[in-house]
């Protein structure tokens, strides 16, 4: 199963550290990734691979949400099967 990551927040060190080496610890894939700066902005979109993960989806979203107000950026996981439907519509 795929989901999209996408981080966007004030720029900081340590933001994609923190965020990948999540994803390895439960045993997720990295498949594609784009992130870029805007100004003072980091923004940042993934495509992960959770099939494998340790963890179901539920469970990891809340993990990086989580992550996400620790270090002051929102991040959220979408299963990409919501990306596919949008794009039916």
């Amino acid at each position: 199963m795929k989901a999209i990551l996408s981080v966007i927040g004030k720029d900081k060190v340590g933001i994609i550290a923190k965020v990948s080496g999540y994803l390895q610890g439960i045993g997720a894939n990295i498949e594609d990734i784009s992130q870029t700066i805007l100004q003072d902005y980091f923004a940042m979109i993934m495509l992960v691979d959770i099939s494998r993960a340790e963890i179901k989806l539920d469970r990891i979203t809340e993990s990086l949400e989580k992550m996400g107000k620790e270090i002051g950026v929102s991040i959220r996981l979408q299963h990409e099967d919501v990306f596919h439907a949008m794009h039916k519509i």
